[in-house]
């Protein structure tokens, strides 16, 4: 997995690559949380992503909640339709707003 984090203006956009799994997703937990306190809004670029196990959305679960209660937004962009079908059985869709690409993204804010 490849964990790249860039601001653009008020955003932290979080652009991963490979897979989220139980190896993975302590890494990316710790990379995302040391930049949360900078802004109250992330975009998290997951086209590039080709699997996500529990591990993987229990850390975009946790990304929720700490912009939850700043008033923030968090936005997936790219998801396949394999990550969005396990979104969707596990309740998880409901907490994200999607979009195909970062430019629809950033609209959102």
């Amino acid at each position: 997995m490849d964990v790249r984090i860039k601001m653009e203006e008020s955003l932290i956009v979080v652009i991963v690559e490979g897979s989220i799994d139980s190896n993975t997703s302590g890494e990316l937990q710790t990379k995302i949380m040391g930049k949360i306190s900078e802004s109250n809004n992330v975009i998290l670029d997951l086209s590039k992503v080709d699997f996500i196990s529990s591990a993987g959305l229990r850390v975009l679960l946790m990304v929720y909640r700490q912009i939850k209660v700043k008033n923030g937004k968090v936005v997936l962009v790219g998801i396949s339709e394999e990550i969005k079908d396990v979104m969707t059985m596990t309740g998880f869709i409901n907490y994200f707003e999607m979009t195909e690409t970062i430019e629809e993204a950033n609209k959102l804010f």
